[in-house]
């Protein structure tokens, strides 16, 4: 559900809504290291960065047209998945699945950009397994064409297709197979640092909620039981936490939302981030603002996490969304990214904590565009007075 062509309607208009083993935490503010990425660091180079983004250095665009966005790191930091509808790559006509590497050379020679879906209806929520392999949702089990939705709504709402099953395949689209089906929704789908569990969001009980997979078994845990939707799901570093973006309607929004529901929509208007242990229990609500507040991601502290939020605009129509910082009690809320009125979100650290990808609507002249492409950058997590600085 956090398919590109529904998502970035409302935030690029863009609204985007929508993991190798590793049990040390990585040291991200070694003296010695930062000194020489400082003295070797040129601003003027830095032409897609923003001012205000202390954290971000070296910003570099890896896509460059139509809706790119969840790219997301393989184990070994070396490439990344992603779904796109960029028409370059994609005659499809809706998202389909990619991989590509990190550094934005050549998957193979000529092929820059490698499409592992196999063009049968819509893909989406990509994520890699500790394997090498992927996982990724697919309609193709309700036929070829991309699945729509006639609604004639006057606002903003996701089609939720039945259609939805998560499959399995190489990081060369061979071997494909479904790995959690049957009937209902059943997307978004991440994994576990220690790539012993799979989470997921699924309709299988009546409500969007979420589940929980064993790899090793296949036992499926439902770990929400809330009115609302649970989604867009990740894991602790220490794979010992999940966090997640859900709507907690009441009242007359209840109503409304088990409405839309019944008619294969959610309108995700009001979201906020939840913190959980693994099997769902001790949950806490980090976030409360107004507005979107989705696409979490936890700090490799494992004591803060990353969200983005358009709670700033509401005021503004709530069309355009930036990168948060938020401790997991709910304090010290930072401000990441600066886009002025860009779209930019889906933040996702290398498992090596030196870099972070994430999708924006930012170029280089500072031209409004309604594309959404992929950036990635080095992490800075003590920020020096280059960065202070920059743009000034």
């Amino acid at each position: 559900m956090r398919t590109l062509s529904s998502l970035l309607t409302l935030g690029t208009m863009g609204l985007v809504l929508s993991c190798s083993p590793t049990e040390e935490k990585p040291s991200f503010d070694e003296p010695a290291e930062q000194e020489v990425m400082e003295q070797s660091y040129d601003p003027s180079t830095d032409s897609l960065r923003l001012p205000g983004e202390l954290h971000f250095r070296n910003v570099k665009q890896l896509t460059f047209g139509g809706n790119n966005a969840e790219a997301y790191w393989s184990f070994d930091d070396k490439q990344l998945v992603f779904q796109s509808d960029w028409s370059e790559i994609n005659d499809k006509g809706c998202d389909q699945i990619y991989v590509m590497n990190a550094d934005g050379t050549d998957v193979e020679p000529g092929v820059k950009y490698k499409q592992i879906s196999p063009n049968l209806g819509r893909t989406t929520c990509s994520y890699f397994l500790a394997d090498g392999r992927v996982v990724f949702g697919s309609t193709e089990s309700g036929g070829d064409a991309c699945p729509t939705h006639d609604h004639n709504m006057q606002r903003y709402v996701w089609p939720i297709f039945d259609s939805y099953d998560i499959y399995v395949s190489d990081a060369d689209g061979n071997n494909r197979e479904v790995l959690i089906g049957g009937p209902g929704y059943d997307a978004e789908a991440t994994v576990s640092p220690d790539g012993k569990y799979l989470i997921f969001t699924s309709t299988r009980s009546g409500d969007l909620e979420l589940w929980r997979y064993e790899m090793a078994t296949g036992d499926l845990l439902q770990l929400t039981n809330t009115l609302g939707y649970d989604g867009g799901a990740f894991f602790s570093r220490d794979s010992k936490k999940i966090i997640w973006r859900a709507s907690r309607p009441e009242g007359e929004a209840a109503t409304e939302y088990k409405k839309l529901l019944d008619e294969g929509l959610v309108e995700p208007k009001a979201l906020n981030v939840f913190v959980a242990d693994i099997d769902g229990s001790n949950v806490v609500q980090v976030t409360d603002l107004p507005g979107a507040n989705w696409a979490p991601f936890m700090h490799p502290d494992g004591e803060s996490l990353l969200f983005c939020s358009n709670h700033e605009w509401m005021a503004k129509g709530g069309r355009f969304f930036d990168i948060f910082r938020i401790n997991l009690d709910g304090t010290g809320l930072e401000k990441l990214t600066n886009s002025d009125a860009v779209f930019s979100a889906f933040p996702m650290f290398s498992y090596d904590g030196s870099k972070i990808v994430f999708s924006s609507n930012r170029v280089a002249s500072g031209t409004p565009t309604r594309a959404t492409n992929i950036f990635v950058a080095d992490w800075i997590e003590t920020p020096e007075a280059v960065d202070s600085a920059f743009g000034m």
